[in-house]
């Protein structure tokens, strides 16, 4: 395996990825970024600008600054940060809206926990990048807030969604309410990530009993058992309210789930065997996520419904992840096949998921490897998954060495 070539292929394509949302991204009469930009790079001056998109543009430039000191990406960093700030942070009550229209004006003024933890997220790696005094008070604020608001002191975890003024909402985007989907996996897995990087940041000690509460979270309520799969929807007691197999959350969650473990352990020594326990569950969910592997391609699956129907597309996202969870998994056990995954994993991406011409990842590709979509930029199609998996590549291979 020739990890010189692989490393130097990632950095090529983390440099490209960020190339093209500089070139593509920036709106430059409304400010900020554009809401959506298609395949043929031509973009949707009217489209809503949603709270995902720019956090995550926010810890995707911010992150790249930090890591190569390109002081170009700094001034791409900086203009999130300014645009979240202006547009998007609710004067009144605290906290993010969900979207706002084209022009910046609040559009959907639900305060999602899953847009509040990218912003925390996107602020704390800004913070890390820059040092930058006022995204760190708006990051402590939006902790704290988050806390106060959404927290579930008796039972655990966090609640999905609020209205504005942070009273009960009746619509949560991404689970159903009127099913009482009340607490899901995909949010509470992006909040323990922005706790992670805020603790980096701000190693305070209510940040760190937040981390280590999700992590039991996760084990206790999250996580099954017996198959090292992860429930997807809970309602307020965590009784399963639906599920499906979801192969990308579950390899995505092998590696943040001991990322926080490690950041814990580092200045605690009592975390230690916690950080042992979420090594080998992580791992053991590793190998779960495998029966989502094609091996003949080596493309991962989206999911598996619960009446077995299984779902071939292979999104941008899941490969991205795959690519890091088995790297990782690799880095745990020294198993060569783990190994190979997250190397096949990259060559599918090269193969299929790169637009050669007009720069960026497709959407995804079908089980046959046809293009879906057509969203290069969108409220969900963002620059964080790609650059991170190339950056956490580049970082492992290094250790590797």
């Amino acid at each position: 395996m020739d990890f010189p070539q692989l490393r130097a292929e990632l950095r090529q394509e983390h440099k490209d990825i960020l190339a093209y949302w500089q070139r593509y991204a920036p709106d430059p009469q409304h400010g900020g970024f554009y809401g959506r930009v298609n395949y043929q790079n031509q973009p949707d001056a009217t489209a809503e600008k949603g709270i995902v998109l720019n956090a995550r543009i926010l810890w995707t430039f911010s992150a790249a600054l930090r890591h190569t000191q390109h002081e170009d990406y700094r001034a791409t960093a900086d203009q999130a940060f300014f645009y979240i700030q202006k547009y998007f942070i609710d004067p009144q009550y605290g906290g993010v809206y969900w979207s706002v229209d084209a022009t910046g004006q609040p559009k959907n003024t639900l305060k999602h926990l899953y847009g509040q933890a990218f912003t925390l997220y996107g602020l704390s790696e800004y913070v890390r990048a820059t040092g930058s005094a006022p995204a760190l008070a708006l990051a402590k604020e939006l902790f704290q807030n988050m806390l106060r608001h959404a927290y579930d002191p008796k039972k655990g975890g966090f609640v999905e969604a609020l209205a504005r003024d942070w009273s009960p909402a009746d619509n949560y985007i991404i689970s159903k309410y009127e099913n009482q989907e009340i607490k899901t996996m995909n949010t509470h897995l992006h909040i323990l990530e922005a706790f992670t990087g805020l603790y980096r940041v701000w190693p305070d000690k209510s940040v760190s009993e937040q981390m280590r509460g999700m992590l039991h979270t996760f084990q206790d309520h999250i996580i099954d058992p017996k198959t090292y799969r992860m429930n997807l929807f809970m309602d307020n007691d965590w009784k399963i309210r639906r599920t499906a197999i979801s192969y990308g959350h579950d390899i995505e969650a092998s590696w943040l789930l001991p990322e926080a473990a490690d950041v814990l352990a580092a200045d605690n020594p009592t975390d230690k065997p916690l950080q042992k326990t979420i090594r080998e569950v992580s791992v053991k969910m590793a190998r779960a996520a495998v029966s989502g592997f094609d091996p003949n391609d080596g493309g991962m699956n989206y999911e598996l419904d619960p009446d077995g129907q299984l779902n071939r597309e292979r999104s941008w996202w899941v490969l991205a992840e795959a690519m890091v969870g088995f790297m990782n998994a690799y880095q745990l056990t020294h198993e060569k096949p783990f190994l190979d995954k997250s190397v096949k994993s990259w060559e599918f991406i090269k193969k299929y998921l790169l637009d050669l011409k007009n720069g960026e990842w497709f959407l995804g590709v079908s089980g046959d490897h046809k293009v879906l979509g057509n969203d290069k930029i969108s409220m969900w199609k963002c620059p964080y998954h790609n650059s991170r998996s190339c950056l956490e590549m580049l970082e492992r291979l290094e250790h590797l060495r």
